[in-house]
């Protein structure tokens, strides 16, 4: 009985050890499987993330200011799209404002622009002291190329 309590201790030591055996078999390659499919995840987010474009960013609009100054002075009589035409002020005066996309203001240099802004006239107020010549420059800027299609005025 006593060898037959070692022999039954060892076939339970041989069976627990084949059943290790077993069970390593099978983790083992699961483990160097799930371990590689982690690295693959790992590089691969790293050369996406250098590969990748950095976030788009808008353009700043370099006429920021100028847009408002417009807004503020001009767009009024000028209308939004610098169209002109028939106004009409808040003291009653009529006046048939000109067009900035077309007609005579694509034929007038800027030398022209800056002294009928600076100075007024034909019913145009003078902005000669709300505005700084540079302000006024870059109102001329904007014009030509909002309205304008970015055309070249003639040189005076």
């Amino acid at each position: 009985m006593l060898y037959c309590r070692r022999s039954q201790h060892a076939i339970d030591d041989y069976l627990e050890k084949s059943r290790m055996k077993r069970l390593s078999l099978v983790l083992i390659p699961f483990a160097l499987l799930w371990l590689g499919a982690c690295q693959t995840a790992k590089t691969t987010g790293t050369q996406s993330a250098n590969n990748a474009s950095p976030p788009a960013q808008s353009t700043p609009d370099p006429f920021a200011a100028v847009r408002t100054s417009y807004e503020k002075n001009c767009k009024l009589c000028h209308g939004a799209n610098g169209e002109g035409g028939p106004v009409k002020l808040d003291d009653g005066t009529k006046l048939k404002v000109p067009s900035l996309r077309e007609g005579h203001a694509l034929k007038h240099p800027d030398s022209d622009f800056v002294k009928q802004i600076t100075k007024g006239g034909d019913g145009m107020p003078a902005f000669g002291e709300k505005l700084k010549p540079e302000e006024i420059n870059e109102m001329i800027r904007f014009i030509r190329q909002e309205f304008q299609g970015g055309k070249m005025p003639p040189t005076k």
